[in-house]
This record gives structure tokens, C-alpha cells and sequence, in this order.
């Protein structure tokens, strides 16, 4: 078998399994061994952050000199972005390995008339595989949906847990209040293991308080006065932290995005928990500096940023991250289960922009391109382009800029297709 017959089989899975329950998850790992056992979990679920949360503490945990596997979702152009060891996504000679391992294990599942592992799952399975078999000391595991009935809850005794922001997201699948959305997020608390989370909102901030309290589970709450913004120089964003632990110095993040100190924040939290009085922050300030995290209000050529805002809590933090008064260009694509109504009417309220461009994104579920257009002039006035191929909207926004910045969002695929746009012609 090839690489790419593997990725092929992956991306096939949903046609023929549903959604299993945590038990059958359960019995998956222990067909592969229960590598999950094997290494300690930093467990981090949420709504938006979460990736950059858990790419913050993969830095720092390598800072300190530490074995590390992340797993996170989805990937941008490459499947193995999924999997990476000590920095560096695995290769596509140990993806296809693992991936032989995991699928001969479920074929003995099949065998005994137990379903098939869900997409997400068996990446999940391949990952914990991969980790165990690199002999990784720390896992840091992003949650796929929700947390409580999520494939990497199936980890009984993470190291510690992790909720990042709370937003109307996948309600058909979580819920339709904010309340109902952090019940599912805080599934992943662990009796007596220690929570750590970013104040939102009072709602969701005492649905996960109070699971926390049932459980016996240490619980501290983020809140923004945990740091000061300093300002952008140079493309980065500067924070200083309130604690005396991280000393009198200024923090840095490769990155404009006026929502990432407040992940930074949440991320920094989390490693003096771990390592107290041994950690060093000196390290980990420059594993900050340096962290470049791909599609996160991430220029990819000289004023052309990608940004995944793919809810309405998510663009309201972009639009925080977006020079006031600035004339600017937006480049928009969605799926068709996001509010993107609420998402665009956020953008033509508050951006000046002199064009928008609408685009078709490469996913069954993508929102019609007459129906954003519909939407865009329901609430501006500006122009709105429709350029069904993505190659050519890139081509139209980069010749029509003029010296004005171009923000490209609405969708992490739509991110993943411009940067595999990019790369290739490079």
C-alpha cells in the first residue's frame, strides 16, 4: 500500500461508519495496546484557541528540553499535520506505518462484529500510536467536537485540562446556548484533576466552575486582567503577565491577533502548574517569540492574512485584531452549518472595506455562493465579487490591492486552500 491509497482510506471512512460511543473508543485503544497510557496528557477542548493553546504548550514543553506529541484537527493542506513529534509532523513513510498497524487491529474489531472507528477516531488511535511508539513524555491533545463525548476523552487521567474560549458553534451538535455548549466542553474535567480555563461569559463560566466542583477538580479561571496587551511592533503582538513568577519582562507572539495573549496567557497558566519552581520562563518567553502557529491571522505574502474565524465569537476577535480605519479587502468562503449570516453582518458592520470577494470552498458542505452574495448586499453597501474558483479570487484580490491589506476568512479549509495555493506556486 501507498501514502497517499492510506490518506484515500481516511478520508473514505465516513461513508461506511457513524459516531461511537466513548466505550467503543475505549476498545479501540485497548486493541492497540492502550498507548494512550504511556505518556502525560495535556488535554485542551474549546471553542476557539484550543489549537493555538495547545501549539503554545507544545513550544514551551520543547523549550524545556521535553519529549512532546501534539495532536490536533483539522489539518490545513496535509494530513500528517495532524501527528507531529518534537516539532516536526511525522513523516510520510511512519504515517503510512502506524496506519497499517492501526487498520490490521480493526479489521480484528470488524471481525468480531465491533464497528469501524469513526474518521476522527482513527486518527485519534494512529496519533496515541505514534506517540507511544516515539516514546514521548508529554501528549498535548486538541478535542475534534465538544469534549465530553469526544474520542480523546477516552484519556481517563490527563495531567491537567484545558477550556479555551466559549461560542456559538456546531449546535446542532452541542447545543444552542452558550450554557449547553460548556456542559459539553467541561465533559473533559477529571475527578481531582486540575482545570484550567479562559474567562468568557458568567454562563459558561459557571457551568464549567460548577462541573469542576462536582468532580473535586482544582479549577482557575484566565481572566484578562492575568495580562496587559503592550501593542504590535514588528508583526508581533506584545503582553506583559500580572504574576511575579514570569518576571518584570515584556512577552512577545509572532502573530497580530489581538485574541493570542489571552491563549498565551491561558497556555502559561498551564506550564507553572506543571512545573512550578523547575519551569523557566526565560525559555519559554523565546519558544513564544519563535512559534510561528499557520493560519491564525498569519501573513503569507507582504499584507495578504489568512485567519480561520470560522463562528461569530471568532470573527468578533479578528475584527479585534484588524487596524481601525484602515481600508481593507476581505476574501470570504463558509460552510453551510456556521451562522455565517451573523458573521458577515459582524464584518460589514465593522470593517472598512472597499470590496468583498466570495469564493467556493472544496467541502460538501460549503455554503452556495448566491446565498453569501445574497447575504453580503443584504448589509453592505460595497462591492461584492463572486469568483467561483479560488485561484481566481486569489488572482483578483492580489491585483486589485493598491497598497491595501487583504484578509481572507470564514473557514479553515478556505485557509488550507490558500495556503496549498501559495506553497505550490512558490
Amino acid at each position: 500500500m501507498r501514502y497517499e491509497e492510506a490518506v484515500e482510506y481516511i478520508l473514505n471512512i465516513p461513508k461506511f461508519t457513524k459516531k461511537n460511543e466513548p466505550a467503543h473508543t475505549r476498545q479501540f485503544l485497548k486493541c492497540l495496546g492502550d498507548p494512550q497510557e504511556k505518556f502525560k496528557v495535556l488535554h485542551v477542548a474549546g471553542t476557539n484557541g484550543k489549537g493555538s493553546v495547545c501549539a503554545y504548550l507544545n513550544a514551551m514543553l520543547l523549550s524545556e528540553g521535553r519529549t512532546v506529541g501534539l495532536f490536533v484537527s483539522p489539518h490545513l493542506v496535509k494530513m500528517n499535520e495532524r501527528i507531529v513529534i518534537n516539532g516536526e509532523m511525522i513523516t510520510d513513510e511512519s504515517f503510512l506505518d502506524i496506519f497499517q498497524f492501526v487498520l490490521e487491529k480493526v479489521k480484528g474489531m470488524e471481525a468480531k462484529g465491533l464497528p469501524h472507528p469513526t474518521f476522527f477516531e482513527f486518527l485519534f488511535g494512529m496519533a496515541v500510536t505514534a506517540f507511544a511508539r516515539a516514546g514521548v513524555e508529554y501528549a498535548v491533545l486538541e478535542t475534534g467536537l465538544g469534549g465530553r463525548l469526544d474520542a480523546t476523552n477516552t484519556v481517563e487521567k490527563p495531567l491537567v485540562t484545558a477550556i479555551t474560549s466559549i461560542g456559538l458553534d456546531h449546535m446542532a451538535f452541542l447545543g444552542d446556548t452558550v450554557g449547553q455548549i460548556a456542559f459539553e466542553k467541561a465533559g473533559i474535567i477529571k475527578p481531582e484533576i486540575p482545570v484550567f480555563y479562559a474567562d468568557t461569559q458568567e454562563e459558561s463560566n459557571r457551568v464549567i466552575e460548577q462541573r469542576a466542583a462536582d468532580l473535586g477538580a482544582p479549577c482557575k479561571k484566565i481572566g484578562k486582567d492575568a495580562y496587559e496587551i503592550l501593542g504590535i511592533r514588528d508583526k508581533h503582538i506584545a503582553f506583559s503577565c500580572v504574576n511575579a513568577y514570569y518576571g518584570d519582562i515584556t512577552w512577545s507572539l509572532n502573530n497580530i491577533g489581538a485574541y493570542q495573549p489571552g491563549n498565551a496567557m491561558l497556555a502559561l497558566e498551564i506550564m507553572r502548574y506543571v512545573f512550578q519552581e523547575n519551569g523557566h520562563p526565560k525559555l519559554w518567553r523565546q519558544a513564544l517569540r519563535d512559534l510561528k502557529w499557520e493560519g491564525r491571522m498569519e501573513e503569507i505574502l507582504p499584507d495578504v492574512y489568512v485567519d480561520g474565524a470560522h463562528n461569530v465569537s471568532a470573527v468578533e476577535g479578528f475584527l479585534r485584531s484588524v487596524p481601525q480605519g484602515e481600508e481593507n479587502i476581505i476574501l470570504f468562503s463558509a460552510v453551510s452549518d456556521k451562522d455565517y449570516e451573523e458573521m458577515i453582518a459582524c464584518l460589514c458592520r465593522n470593517l472598512n472595506t472597499a470590496f468583498y470577494v466570495i469564493t467556493l470552498i472544496e467541502d460538501k458542505r460549503a455554503a452556495g455562493m448566491e446565498e453569501l452574495q445574497r447575504i453580503f448586499e443584504k448589509h453592505t453597501t460595497k462591492p461584492v465579487i463572486v469568483k467561483e474558483s479560488l485561484k481566481e479570487a486569489f488572482s483578483y484580490v492580489l491585483q486589485n490591492q493598491e497598497g491595501r491589506k487583504i484578509y481572507c476568512l470564514g473557514s479553515l479549509y478556505l485557509t488550507g486552500m490558500i495556503k496549498e495555493l501559495t506553497s505550490s506556486s512558490k
